[in-house]
């Protein structure tokens, strides 16, 4: 059996395929390179440079490969750029997807494992989201993940084809063994920013937004280190292969965290202040969000390893350092 692995040469996908590497399953990583970087991907996965829409190709490795699971990160992840370019996230995130699935039903591929948000819901009443809180996406980016999750339920209900979604809030930290970490370009991730701006890699830290109805004005959110992430798609891909159909699991700490503190944990990490800029709120960032994440931990038995805010700065600004340096 072997794992179909697309957007492997993302920031999360790349750890993903370390940790499937690491506990001996076969890889096949899909990735257009538009974003990801070829570098950070395992040398014992197998890379095919490509599109999860083109059909003809995702068929033709699900049958050399022997592909019996996939795990779907390719899409594009910038919620103000969503704003700016709506349709292009529906292509990137919402038809592509659809063309994946369809793949899988047509190949017999039944378990997939999806990369969704936390943006599908909105900006909820509550101070802490449960898989059953609304879905009320404020973007495109949040809109593209929630279609693709109807799609997986749909296609659930009409074929032999099971799923897990897990809807992430703030992914952050790198690999602890340093083989991989945040390498986007033009990331917008916070606590990359701010390790950049603590090396004098871009001019400032920008703060959008201090008039929240937040304790401190700035924007909460749930952040979980990437590793813990990973450990939550290998108990997903598992609980697939031993009969689970349709799953969906909320993946954060339980904890918000604002931008200040932040930057007051890169601060402590790094050993001086960091320069900052105030501006305006974007386009389609909610005041707060944190999850509820007793589902995950009940129903998988997942078990966060890197709780604690310190040490998933420290490894963001360990992997920093050592990119493009």
């Amino acid at each position: 059996m072997t794992v179909l692995v697309t957007g492997g040469a993302g920031y999360i996908g790349s750890h993903m395929t370390y940790g499937l590497v690491d506990r001996g399953e076969k890889v096949v990583v899909l990735d257009n390179l538009s974003t990801g970087v070829r570098s950070l991907i395992s040398e014992q996965a197998t890379f095919v440079a490509g599109d999860v829409s083109d059909q003809s190709l995702v068929r033709r490795l699900m049958r050399e490969h022997d592909i019996d699971a996939v795990i779907h990160f390719a899409g594009s992840i910038v919620v103000p750029e969503s704003v700016e370019q709506p349709l292009r996230y529906y292509a990137n995130n919402t038809v592509a997807s659809r063309a994946l699935i369809e793949s899988c039903v047509e190949e017999g591929v039944r378990n997939f494992v999806f990369s969704s948000t936390a943006a599908v819901y909105g900006i909820p009443d509550a101070s802490m989201v449960t898989e059953q809180t609304p879905k009320e996406p404020i973007n495109p980016y949040g809109r593209s993940k929630l279609m693709t999750e109807w799609m997986l339920q749909d296609a659930a209900k009409a074929h032999d084809f099971h799923y897990v979604a897990l809807r992430y809030f703030n992914v952050a930290g790198a690999d602890p063994k340093g083989r991989t970490g945040q390498s986007t370009p033009r990331a917008t991730h916070l606590i990359k920013r701010a390790c950049q701006a603590a090396l004098g890699r871009v001019p400032a830290l920008d703060i959008f937004g201090t008039d929240y109805p937040t304790p401190d004005g700035t924007g909460v959110r749930d952040y979980i280190h990437v590793s813990d992430l990973i450990a939550a798609h290998l108990l997903a891909l598992d609980a697939l292969r031993a009969g689970t159909k349709a799953e969906i699991f909320n993946c954060g700490y339980g904890r918000g965290l604002s931008v200040r503190e932040i930057i007051k944990a890169v601060e402590k990490v790094t050993g001086h202040p960091l320069p900052v800029r105030e501006g305006a709120r974007r386009a389609g960032d909610p005041p707060m969000l944190v999850a509820d994440s007793a589902k995950l931990k009940r129903t998988l038995c997942w078990t966060p390893k890197y709780d604690d805010i310190n040490i998933i700065v420290s490894s963001a600004y360990a992997w920093e350092k050592r990119f493009n340096s």
